[in-house]
């Protein structure tokens, strides 16, 4: 079967699977979305395996351009959590956001996920600019449309706003990159271009729209608020899968186009900025979905910063280190993918149980939940970076690609050293934030009656967690199977040249890797096997004088990283409601610290209050006084009359 109709079963299948979203035929939508996502990871994996890239030229017309429609090593690269993430959130969604618990919005859910899936397939293969457009609208929308699945709650609606607010504005930037693209060049047909330094600069409008998808500091200000309001399924396709079109825009077009001098700079810039930032602020959050959120921003920023290097190395004649840090920003949108959709389906796993998304309302979940227990603890040690898994390998590219790139002379090594110490920096904090959170909801005692009585969620939702779990492990132990697909993305990325050749050090990673495992595994093999045969001997823990311990005096979320949100107050800005203890027998006392975003708070609020109050001002003008409008014709009209006397005297 050809890749094109591998890939017009799988759009016509998820285009059938509309007909069937209703409650009495979930499971033919269940279905037929697994088949449609299953044809297209056939086509992209055949894509990677070596296939030759698929290109079509229809008839169907949107004005007056034909479709052109594209599947290469990068569209494959990009479609294949697509498919995956797709598929697994609707196995979990059949769970979690079920007709039964849902009755109002289930249904919708899976009408707007088929939809959301079409589209994401559309923005990878589109070959034109007015499609690609098209595709990236309705993608804004239809997660506009899930994320806004519950609406009944205010929050949840504000968070839909501002996304939708911010994905427009982005939209602007690249409906101006694409009609100036095409009055450039003659047509709004997309491909390699060649040598037109003219349209270098069209990049920034580019980088502009892509990176408020991607949520790249400082435009992310609709995604923390997004995923944590959005269902746990939905969170996981928005950071799993949606955060990487903007990535995808900036690698095809950086492919597509020549990029200016400083290009490399500003993504290296940009990429160590979010990741900073990014996991300070979520190592400050109480809110478990809000630090997923916030750790994607960290991510996205490792992902620049290889691709910052790979354009920086590209400009400097560096091919080597320039591959390597492509082939690891390019692994690492698969190895995101991964690892956090595990949590947030984790994290919705938990909300599921126990009703709540702060992490100090939670505690000692362990016990009952073992299966989410395990496999956020397995996401948790891929998202820090830590062996043997999936997180380490990728990033283990970037900073090999970073140390590479140190050696060289000149401002790319020291500026290649500064980025690699910001990573460093953000995967040890990044590592003492899954610390806090998996302590925070799964050890210790049950801080709630609704942690008390949480129970392990069912088998819809605890497969796709096993499934993205076992992901994570593999790609960490065998990493030589993913790197033929990763270098064939990276050969077809333009500025970094031919397909590289697996590094020597690739099969050694491996087999540490896997020597690591072992030992892991016969360690807590023994401490098992100790435990069932000597027995465990349960005493109290030092009780700070107080004769009955009770939950309340664990630790919170709020004061495991209070020492850390001290030293980074400077750019946190926390704001607190303190209610100081009174008398000699005080009845109340509280302390409430909040993180508020820092460029939401300080900087689109004052700004978005400003054009407010104006505008209510100018609103004064409108007071329905006929004479009056008459009035400002004329004033208009004498002021255009002025202006072309002063233009004709000239």
């Amino acid at each position: 079967m050809t890749l094109g109709a591998l890939l017009a079963i799988s759009a016509g299948t998820l285009v059938s699977s509309l007909a069937f979203a209703g409650r009495r035929w979930s499971h033919l939508w269940l279905a037929l979305t697994l088949a449609g996502v299953l044809f297209a990871l056939t086509a992209a994996l055949l894509v990677l395996s070596g296939a030759r890239a698929w290109e079509w030229h229809g008839p169907i017309l949107v004005g007056v351009e034909p479709a052109h429609l594209r599947l290469d090593a990068i569209s494959a690269l990009f479609l294949v959590p697509v498919c995956v993430i797709g598929g697994l959130g609707a196995v979990y969604a059949r769970e979690y956001w079920s007709d039964h618990h849902q009755p109002l919005s289930a249904a919708r859910g899976r009408a707007w996920w088929s939809v959301q899936l079409l589209s994401l397939t559309l923005v990878l293969t589109a070959s034109n600019g007015l499609y690609f457009l098209a595709g990236w609208e309705v993608m804004a929308l239809s997660s506009f449309f899930l994320i806004t699945l519950d609406r009944r709650r205010a929050e949840v609606r504000a968070a839909g706003w501002l996304y939708i607010v911010a994905s427009h504005a982005g939209t602007l930037a690249l409906f101006a990159f694409f009609a100036l693209l095409a009055a450039r060049t003659g047509g709004w047909d997309l491909g390699p271009i060649g040598a037109r330094p003219e349209l270098a600069s069209l990049f920034w409008l580019a980088l502009l729209g892509f990176g408020v998808k991607a949520g790249a500091l400082p435009l992310h200000i609709w995604l923390p608020s997004a995923h944590a309001n959005a269902p746990s399924h939905v969170s996981a396709i928005l950071s799993g899968v949606g955060l990487k079109m903007g990535i995808y825009g900036i690698v095809r077009f950086s492919g597509w186009m020549p990029v200016p001098a400083s290009a490399g700079w500003a993504l290296l810039a940009t990429g160590a900025a979010s990741a900073v930032v990014g996991i300070v602020f979520a190592f400050a959050q109480t809110d478990v979905k809000r630090l997923l959120a916030y750790c994607s921003i960290e991510n996205i920023g490792v992902i620049l910063a290889g691709l910052g290097l790979a354009l920086l190395a590209a400009s400097h004649g560096e091919a080597r280190w320039g591959q390597l840090a492509a082939a690891g920003a390019l692994l690492h949108v698969w190895s995101h993918a991964a690892f956090k959709s595990l949590l947030f389906f984790g994290a919705g796993s938990v909300l599921h149980a126990t009703g709540t998304r702060e992490m100090s309302r939670t505690g000692g979940l362990w016990r009952t939940m073992p299966w989410t227990a395990s496999t956020f603890a397995v996401g948790a040690v891929a998202v820090s970076g830590v062996p043997p898994l999936n997180g380490f390998v990728s990033e283990w590219f970037v900073y090999l690609g970073l140390f590479d790139a140190a050696s060289a002379p000149g401002r790319a090594g020291w500026g290649a050293a500064l980025v690699a110490l910001a990573l460093a920096s953000a995967g040890a904090v990044a590592l003492a934030t899954f610390v806090k959170a998996g302590a925070m909801i799964f050890l210790g005692s049950p801080r709630t009656k609704a942690a008390t009585f949480a129970t392990e969620s069912g088998n819809w939702m605890r497969a796709p967690m096993v499934l993205l779990a076992a992901t994570c492990v593999v790609v960490g132990l065998l990493p030589m199977l993913v790197w033929p697909a990763v270098a064939r993305a990276v050969g077809a990325w333009a500025p970094s040249g031919v397909a590289p050749a697996a590094p020597a050090a690739l099969a050694t990673l491996s087999r540490a890797h896997v020597a690591l495992a072992l030992a892991v595994t016969v360690v807590v093999g023994l401490l098992v096997h100790r435990v069932r045969t000597v027995g465990l001997r349960r005493s109290l823990t030092w009780d700070c004088a107080y004769a009955v311990p009770t939950a309340r005096m664990q630790y919170s979320a709020g004061s495991f990283s209070a020492i850390a949100v001290g030293w980074f107050r400077w750019i946190l800005l926390p704001e607190r409601a303190l209610r100081r203890v009174r008398g000699a027998l005080p009845a109340r006392a509280s302390y409430i610290e909040r993180i508020p975003d820092l460029v939401l708070a300080r900087v689109v609020g004052p700004v978005g209050d400003l054009i407010t109050r104006f505008a209510m001002t100018a609103r004064r003008a409108q007071h329905g006084r006929l004479q009056s409008y008459i009035l400002y014709v004329l004033a208009g009209l004498t002021m255009l009359g002025a202006l072309a006397s002063l233009g004709g005297a000239r």
